[in-house]
């Protein structure tokens, strides 16, 4: 089976340096932005970048096959735009507007462009209200999946894309534990899903809370008139 995607999976490997080089800036420029990574309290905590596996994008082909679309060498950019990614983890909410309003500027200068609009993968009413402030479309996911995902390619002639996804790092646990169960396939266990669930909205609490403290902690170093968080 693999066979008949071979030509697909060699065109792949040929355009990695490429794919490389576009990573390698989109990775300095947020771990190097002076603004998100102002001392002492850096906005960014981490990040994580990827490729896609190779048995990954052959899976990717099939679901896409299903559904109709003929996925060739010479369409792969087009219709698999996470070919590379980067996970940008930040501790606490009242952050997120500052990362996004970084790379709207990015946008703005004509570096980047997006492939297709900002989305906010969230359940919670409360953070689709900061959400729709922001004009980012918001989605529910079954799973009660939490992300903000943004797919951009280089302003140039080049093809390749990357999908960045911003989060905190509670919504990275969970993301992991869903990964480890439901990709690339879901899992049809009813009991996992409810759990995952569950997890979900202790994850939504543990940001609030991480927010309220953040929240406290600046209005102490302010009335003291100590350098702020934020």
């Amino acid at each position: 089976m693999k066979e008949e995607y071979q030509e697909i999976i060699n065109f792949y490997s040929e355009k990695k340096f490429e794919l490389e080089q576009f990573l390698a800036g989109i990775e300095k420029f947020f771990e190097n932005h002076p603004v998100l990574n102002k001392n002492p309290f850096p906005i960014i905590h981490s990040t994580k970048s990827r490729f896609k596996d190779p048995d990954h994008l052959i899976d990717k082909i099939k679901r896409k096959a299903e559904k109709g679309v003929v996925v060739t060498k010479d369409n792969l950019f087009r219709e698999i735009n996470d070919l590379i990614g980067i996970r940008v983890l930040h501790l606490y909410q009242d952050q997120f507007p500052i990362i996004n309003e970084e790379i709207t500027k990015k946008i703005e200068s004509g570096d980047w462009a997006f492939v297709e609009p900002p989305k906010a993968y969230t359940w919670d009413p409360e953070s689709k209200k900061m959400y729709d402030k922001l004009k980012i479309e918001t989605e529910l996911r079954e799973t009660y999946y939490t992300s903000v995902h943004y797919v951009i390619t280089p302003n140039n002639p080049n093809p390749v894309s990357c999908e960045i996804q911003v989060r905190t790092l509670f919504e990275e646990i969970w993301g992991e534990i869903d990964h480890a169960i439901n990709y690339p396939h879901p899992t049809e266990n009813i009991a996992s899903k409810e759990q995952l669930r569950v997890l979900a909205k202790l994850v939504s609490t543990g940001t609030r809370l991480a927010d309220s403290i953040f929240r406290s902690h600046n209005d102490y170093l302010k009335k003291n008139g100590l350098q702020q968080w934020l």
